[in-house]
């Protein structure tokens, strides 16, 4: 509005507008209130929104990863979907989210942040996306013997964009705690040390005179022992209501699979069924059951004297009920601050030599077009591959706190020493990690255990980098993990009166 002489206020209205602070201050003095108190700052709020959307592929057949060779699937047997969990503690929003499949690749995952974030306004750096690592899923990452199911990706992307923004547009106040239970009868390392001559080699594998082998069997007495130890720890996040009804859960477990038909989410999501019905918890409830660190880790302890019989159902009422126990025991809180930090690394590749690549050639050529079938014919080509590959790869590794809890995530199948070692290490009271988590880069043995060879060592695109990498990726992750604590650390949980 252009300015005009009439427009003036007369001068002892300008007078009382110039003295109205002051008369407020008096006014708050002489009811015996501090000026500087009281506009305080309004109550800490911590909100929470949860969903599971349906990521089961529409197209069918789709190729499924996690086997030596390519497998086509049609039948649903379970469906697929992207758990996701969005946390708001007024200041701070961070997106979690689990998909039923069994890795996928950073480029796939950036996608659909960047979606999510125009859509939310999440930063990208507080979204921790992670594969359940279940091996009956379509492929949304090439490895082995297995291509992309490409159709499946694209329709992939969107779908995990949405599952955020869902759960994002569902944010309502809520209540937050921690716990951990145990399940120590569904883990064991699968790793073990065998009698020299032994273990299987691997030609193109990177390795010579490999002394382990990947499960050995029962009674087996060339087998010496377990190369590592097992984490039967199952951390619990939960979240409730402000008025105590559970909203949405997100456990985790160091045990690779169980294993499934195809097409299925094999029994992460059984977990969350199970510990929905002992919270007796409404339809509104929402499971999250995440990877741990379960490199080396599957279900079955060659100690024992012979195999035990299991299921899927009987493994995934073994995590409930622990973590149901843990439940039962967790202080809740009406705040806690969130802070989340995000880096990269930069790691080496093990890029094999020139004459590896010759006669890994050699081999490619002749089958083809044909799919690798053999094992000496899917690692030459890995081999190939790996030769046209750059000889450095880039990390994404982060850190969540949410009051004392940690939680890191790392895009790798990670050991379960390694995850026991950022527990132990870590400058919170509780931690646990989520691996393969914003995207799929292999294998990390420790470089005690990249000495001793064996499956998860051999050169792939699902273990290629270089043998120091696993103590490079766990000095990062500490290193945000120290960052998340000291920020804000002025700000303690409210804990909730219920």
């Amino acid at each position: 509005m252009p300015y005009r002489e009439s427009s003036r206020l007369p001068l002892f209205a300008l007078a009382i507008l110039w003295m109205l602070p002051l008369i407020m201050v008096f006014a708050s003095l002489s009811q015996g209130v501090h000026p500087l108190h009281a506009a305080d700052k309004p109550a800490r709020l911590f909100r929470a929104g949860a969903v599971a959307m349906d990521v089961t592929p529409v197209k069918f057949p789709v190729i499924i990863n996690g086997n030596m060779n390519e497998v086509l699937a049609s039948e649903v047997v379970d469906r697929l979907h992207a758990r996701t969990i969005v946390l708001d503690d007024g200041t701070n929003q961070a997106a979690i989210v689990v998909v039923d499949s069994c890795m996928m690749p950073r480029e796939l995952l950036d996608q659909a942040k960047t979606l999510a974030a125009k859509a939310t306004g999440i930063p990208t750096s507080h979204m921790l996306i992670s594969a359940t690592h279940t091996h009956s899923a379509p492929s949304v990452h090439g490895c082995l013997g297995v291509e992309v199911d490409v159709e499946y990706a694209k329709f992939l992307v969107p779908k995990i964009a949405e599952a955020i923004t869902v759960a994002h547009q569902r944010l309502a106040p809520a209540r937050i705690g921690f716990g951990a239970g145990r399940d120590d009868v569904d883990v064991g390392c699968r790793r073990w040390l065998m009698r020299s001559g032994v273990a299987p080699t691997n030609k193109f594998g990177g390795k010579q005179n490999d002394l382990v082998q990947m499960h050995p069997g029962f009674k087996n007495q060339k087998a010496l022992r377990p190369t590592g130890p097992v984490d039967p720890e199952v951390p619990v996040v939960a979240i409730q209501t402000r008025e105590g009804q559970p909203l949405a859960t997100l456990t985790n477990f160091s045990m690779h699979y169980v294993g499934a038909k195809p097409i299925s989410a094999d029994y992460f999501p059984v977990v969350c069924d199970k510990l929905q019905t002992l919270l007796k918890a409404d339809k509104n409830y929402v499971g999250l059951h995440s990877n741990g660190t379960s490199g080396d880790q599957w279900l079955m302890d060659y100690t024992l004297p012979a195999r035990r019989m299991y299921s899927i159902d009987s493994v995934a009422g073994n995590v409930a009920q622990g973590a149901f126990e843990a439940y039962q025991k967790i202080q809740f809180y009406d705040w806690v601050p969130l802070v989340m930090e995000e880096g990269l690394l930069e790691v080496g590749v093990r890029m094999p030599r020139e004459d590896e690549v010759r006669a890994a050639k050699a081999i490619v050529d002749g089958f083809g077009l044909k799919k690798p079938r053999t094992s000496e014919e899917i690692y030459a080509r890995e081999t190939v591959l790996l030769s046209e590959m750059a000889p450095t790869r880039e990390l994404k590794l982060q850190a969540l706190r949410l009051g004392e809890l940690g939680i890191t995530g790392i895009p790798n199948e990670v050991f379960a020493i390694s995850g026991l070692t950022i527990k132990r290490r870590s400058p919170l009271k509780h931690t646990f990690t989520i691996e393969l988590a914003n995207g799929c880069e292999g294998y990390i043995p420790p470089p005690d255990q990249h000495a001793l060879g064996g499956y998860e060592t051999w050169r792939a695109r699902t273990s290629c980098l270089e043998e120091t990498a696993e103590v490079k990726i766990v000095s990062a992750v500490l290193d945000l993990l120290d960052l998340v604590t000291a920020a804000r650390a002025d700000e303690q949980p409210l804990r909730s009166e219920k």
